[in-house]
């Protein structure tokens, strides 16, 4: 069993006999001296689907729950309800758009390396790459001499997805995004 200060964002653990599921990680620091790291979760319940937040110092021990990943791509949308479909078997899991809502920001039908968690056989998430392509959809003009490192804009896309670029960008360039932090990487 791990310490708090091994967990990560995506891991499911138990606790008070629910199972959670990792969705944020909020490292604070107290003062004064010998004061250990706190660690505040932000999980959502695998059964309920609330949101839960759970403190741990850094030297708690946490108990994980067995988890699978399969590797699947977008499928389509039915309502609310968006469907992936698993690489190798071909079986469908469903998800609402409120479950994913922050996921959906990133996924277009062309993405690569999307992966649904599963606890006890069921899928209880989505994992993104570290990485992604997305295609801008508006962005202001690009500024002719601008530099790599000058100033940036804001670039919108397709999903929702608001990212700030540098000014050299122009609608319609295809751009390398960190999934993690939202931020702009490269030129695809």
């Amino acid at each position: 069993m791990p310490k708090a200060s091994e967990l990560k964002k995506g891991f499911a653990i138990d606790s008070n006999g629910k199972t959670l599921l990792i969705k944020d990680i909020e490292i604070t620091t107290p003062g004064g001296r010998g004061g250990a790291k706190i660690y505040k979760l932000r999980c959502t319940d695998v059964a309920t689907g609330a949101r839960s937040d759970e403190r741990f110092k850094s030297d708690d021990v946490v108990e994980t729950v067995e988890m699978n990943k399969r590797n699947v791509s977008f499928s389509y949308v039915d309502g609310d309800e968006y469907i992936f479909m698993d690489n190798e078997d071909f079986s469908q899991f469903t998800f609402k758009q409120d479950e994913i809502a922050d996921d959906l920001l990133f996924i277009t039908e062309e993405i690569q390396g999307l992966q649904v968690v599963l606890i006890n056989g069921s899928a209880v998430g989505l994992e993104l790459p570290a990485s992604v392509e997305m295609v801008i959809e508006e962005t202001d003009p690009s500024i002719k001499g601008a530099s790599a490192s000058a100033r940036t804009k804001p670039a919108r896309f397709s999903t929702g997805l608001t990212v700030q670029v540098p000014e050299y960008i122009a609608t319609g360039d295809r751009i390398v995004i960190n999934t993690t932090e939202r931020k702009y990487m490269n030129r695809a």
